[in-house]
C-alpha cells in the first residue's frame, strides 16, 4: 500500500508557543530536536528513531485515558526511570501503576502536558540477549 509511518501529529492548543516549549524542554520532542540514535535534526522536524508504533482506536467507553479527551499521545522512551525523575524535579506529576507494566509490553508512566492533554510514556521491553536467542528463549 505504500504507507510507512505517521508523518505528522497536529493538535490544537490555547498557547502553541508555550506548549511547544514544554514538549521540547520536558520531553525532548519538537522541531529541531532528534531522538537518541536518530539522524541529525532538521529545523522544522523532530527526528524520531524508528521502531514500533501502535495505531489503535479505542471504544468511546474506554477508561484507558480521560473520557473528556479524544486522544492520548504515547511516546516511546528509553531510560524511563531517569525521565520520571527529571519530570518530577521540574514539578510534573507522573503517575505509574504496577498493573500497567508487563514483561511482554514493557513499562508505562503517564503525565499531562500544561493543557491537560494525557501523555503516556512507554519503555518497550528490552530485546532478548544474544544468549537467550541462541538458547531459543
Amino acid at each position: 500500500m505504500g504507507v510507512e509511518a505517521i508523518g505528522d501529529l497536529f493538535f490544537r492548543s490555547r498557547d502553541p508557543g508555550a506548549l511547544k516549549r514544554w514538549y521540547q524542554e520536558r520531553l525532548g520532542v519538537g522541531a529541531g530536536l532528534a531522538a537518541p540514535g536518530a539522524r541529525e535534526a532538521e529545523p522544522w522536524v523532530w527526528m524520531a528513531r524508528g521502531g514500533p508504533l501502535v495505531f489503535e482506536p479505542f471504544a468511546e467507553t474506554s477508561d484507558y485515558f480521560p473520557a473528556d479527551r479524544r486522544h492520548m499521545l504515547n511516546l516511546r522512551v528509553t531510560g524511563l526511570d531517569a525521565l520520571i525523575a527529571d519530570l518530577g524535579a521540574h514539578g510534573v506529576a507522573v503517575e505509574t501503576r504496577a498493573e500497567w507494566d508487563s514483561p511482554e509490553a514493557g513499562r508505562f508512566a503517564r503525565v499531562h502536558d500544561p493543557e491537560n492533554n494525557p501523555v503516556e510514556l512507554w519503555e518497550p521491553p528490552a530485546p532478548p540477549s544474544a544468549e537467550a536467542v541462541a538458547q531459543g528463549h
